[in-house]
Formats: structure tokens, C-alpha cells, sequence
């Protein structure tokens, strides 16, 4: 059986549609098969239709568009409009207000704690809540369901660190003591230092955070699983910020982060840095986290600190933040973060690499690191007796003696 032959006319205006319908707007192509169909006469509707795939209903619009006064006169002759006022399709949540509602109830951070919500025990993800949408009887994709919650004023965001537990009453207070009395020294010309200890680092052929350029398609291989090296294993960064220079010093250890670590860093930057710059100093004073190997509980901390007070005749003064503000120490932020960021997508393939890419950190700022391996074993579990303590030669602030204090030199 022969089929049907295709109307020449049908294929004319199929040709001419293919050519002009990049460069036609809803309202001109509307238009435009209105003029062909009203050209042709009977069955022009259908033939246009059949040619072009636009619905007749939408011919027809044309053709009263072309028949009355609504083509020189309604708004949608400017060119900012194609579509006459109110036309076009509804928005979803418009048209289907109980969808916007039930998806409001699902993603509301109220629902997250009832133990009858359909998401409170997965990740709230477009596909899931339009799983969701679906099984409660609403018709919606996961795409719509992303436009709605946009529409909505919602966004992906991660976790914020901001809580930090309960407030110390005079947290403010010690913030104000610690800053009175940094500044009280830096007008003295007495240097002040910020200490802490940065994360401990895999040494190896493994993945560091952060992006570096490559030549394209050749990226950084690195192990699959971050299994420490037992010859490299990890490396234990301590650092001493000078806040009146923008200098800093970072022992880089291999062994464990105890306070005997920390002192002796602390010692190597006044050796090869501090007493150069300082060389009439007579008080130190250290700003320093209220945990950790250079905590105010530490009993270590502090005989470690008296041993460099002897040794290098210096009056050391200690200022303990606040329990749970470390983030607020001034190394963390202006020289921790800078060496992060200098090594960012490169492995720490060796404990060399660590102290080179550490040493050459720099900033527009003016910052520089001194950098050194600390090869040192220092072995957990040092006990301080009470007789080390009774001898330490230690004068306690009034204003939380716990917190701040000073230590002697003793003849």
C-alpha cells in the first residue's frame, strides 16, 4: 500500500519555519503562522499546525491578534513583553498552593526533631523530598522541586561552627585583660607572642585539601586511603607568632605534642629570633589556648616555662583564653591559615617538604615564617610532682590567677 503524499504546501511552511524559528519570540511565531494559515484559507490552520507543531489554539490567538486592535495597541507590542498581561502558564505555587505548603512542612527545621517525619532520619535532598511530594499525592519532579525551594528562599549551606557551649561569665573581661596587657608591653618594646599547636599532618603521598592548576587531565596522584606511613607516620606543626613584627616561628615535630614540645619551641624562637629582635627584653608575655599541651591546667606547662624563665632570665607572662575560644587566638588566623593555604593540593610527600612550604609562606601583609624539624623525643605521661610545683617561682594575677600569671626567673 502507497502512502500518503506529503502536501507540497505543508512542506513549504515546514521549510520556511526550520529557518525562521531561531529568530522568532513566542509572540512572533504566533504571528507569523497566523499570516500562513490566514494565506492559505481553509484548512490553513491545520496545514500550519501540522507543519510547525504549534497548537491550533495558539494559530488561532494570532489570527485575533491580526483581526482586531489588540496588535497596535496592547502592551505586549513593546519589545520588553511577548505575553499579553496574566498570560502564560501559572506558577506551580500558584496553581497548587497545598504542594508549597507540604513542602514547607518538610523542609521547616521545626519538623526536624519529630520522630513521625517522613525525612527525619535521611538527607532532606531534592530527590527525596519530591519521593516525598509524590507519596503524600502531588505530582512534582525534583527539578521543580529545586525551583520552589529557591522561590521559597532556601539554599544549600553547610554546618557553621558558631556554637561554643556555654559562656565563661567573665569571658569578655578576660578578652579585655588580655588585650589591655599586650598592649601594655608592646609600649614597652617586651615582646608578645601567640602560641599553638596547627593539625597534625600525614606525611606521604597523600591528599591535601584545595585545588593547585595542572596541566589538564594530569592531576596530583595520591594513595586511596589515608593509612599513615609507618617510616613518615605524622608531622606535629607548633607555632610562635610575634604580633609586633608579623613573624613567626614553627618547629615541626615527629614525635608527640607535649609541653615539653611546646616550651622548647617557644625557646628556639627567642634563640634564633625573638632575642634578635629583642635584644633588651626583660619580660615576655604568651597568649595561648586554655587546653591542649599549653593548657592553664598543665602542670608540665608550667615547669617547662620556669626552666626557659632560669634559662634565659626572662619574666614570662602567661594569658590563658577563655575555655572553647581558641578559634579567637591570633595565631590561628594570621599565620595557621596562611600555611593551609600555601599548601593547599599538594601531598606532604616528605618531613623536608613540610618545613620548606611552611618557611616560604608569605603574605601582601609582610608576613615570614622561620621553619625547623624538630627530631626530639618527647615521651607522654610525665609526672610533675608536688614538691617541682611548691618550687616554681610563680606570682598569680588578681583577676583570675588561673588563668594569668607570671613566672620568675629564680637565682
Amino acid at each position: 500500500m502507497i502512502g500518503l503524499m506529503p502536501n507540497p504546501m505543508t512542506q513549504t511552511i515546514a521549510a520556511k519555519f526550520v529557518i525562521l524559528r531561531p529568530l522568532l519570540d513566542e509572540r512572533a511565531r504566533r504571528l507569523w503562522a497566523a499570516v500562513e494559515a490566514r494565506a492559505i484559507g481553509r484548512g490553513g490552520i491545520s496545514q500550519v499546525a501540522e507543519a510547525t507543531g504549534l497548537s491550533r489554539p495558539t494559530i488561532r490567538t494570532g489570527l485575533q491578534e491580526l483581526a482586531g486592535p489588540v496588535l497596535a495597541t496592547a502592551p505586549q507590542a513593546t519589545p520588553a513583553r511577548v505575553r499579553r498581561p496574566g498570560g502564560g502558564r501559572k506558577p506551580l505555587g500558584a496553581r497548587a498552593p497545598h504542594l508549597v505548603q507540604a513542602l514547607e512542612t518538610l523542609v521547616d527545621p521545626v519538623t526536624r526533631g519529630d520522630p513521625m517525619s517522613l525525612l527525619r532520619w535521611t538527607c532532606k535532598s531534592a530527590a527525596k523530598l519530591a519521593a516525598a511530594l509524590q507519596a503524600q499525592g502531588h505530582r512534582v519532579s525534583e527539578r521543580t522541586v529545586n525551583r520552589l525551594l529557591h522561590d521559597l528562599g532556601y539554599s544549600l549551606q553547610s554546618n557553621r561552627k558558631t556554637l561554643e557551649g556555654r559562656h565563661h561569665p567573665d569571658r569578655d573581661a578576660q578578652f579585655q585583660y588580655i588585650d589591655r596587657k599586650a598592649k601594655a608591653f608592646q609600649r614597652q618594646g617586651q615582646p608578645v607572642v601567640s602560641v599553638d599547636t596547627k593539625k597534625k599532618e600525614l606525611v606521604g603521598q597523600f591528599r591535601n585539601g584545595g585545588r593547585e592548576w595542572h596541566p589538564h587531565g594530569q592531576p596530583e596522584v595520591v594513595q586511596g586511603h589515608d593509612f599513615p606511613d609507618a617510616a613518615l607516620g605524622k608531622v606535629i606543626p607548633y607555632g610562635v607568632y610575634d604580633e609586633t613584627t608579623n613573624t613567626g616561628w614553627v618547629s615541626v615535630g615527629i614525635d608527640h605534642d607535649t609541653a615539653e614540645f611546646a616550651v622548647e619551641t617557644i625557646r628556639r624562637w627567642w634563640r634564633h629570633m625573638g632575642s634578635q629582635v629583642y635584644p633588651r627584653a626583660k619580660r615576655l608575655l604568651i597568649t595561648a589556648d586554655g587546653g591542649g599541651s599549653n593548657g592553664s591546667r598543665c602542670r608540665l606547662w608550667k615547669v617547662e616555662l620556669q626552666r626557659l624563665a632560669d634559662e634565659s632570665g626572662l619574666r614570662i607572662a602567661v594569658c590563658h583564653f577563655p575555655p572553647g575560644t581558641s578559634k579567637w587566638n591570633k595565631i590561628e588566623h594570621r599565620m595557621f591559615c596562611h600555611i593551609t593555604e600555601n599548601w593547599r593540593g599538594r601531598p606532604l610527600v616528605s618531613r623536608e617538604v613540610v618545613v620548606n612550604l611552611i618557611g616560604h609562606t608569605t603574605t601582601k601583609t609582610g608576613l615570614a615564617i622561620r621553619s625547623e624539624l624538630d627530631e626530639n623525643h618527647y615521651p607522654t605521661g610525665r609526672e610533675v610532682t608536688d614538691q617541682q610545683i611548691e618550687s616554681l617561682s610563680i606570682t598569680r594575677d588578681k583577676f583570675h590567677g588561673e588563668w594569668n600569671y607570671t613566672l620568675q626567673p629564680r637565682k
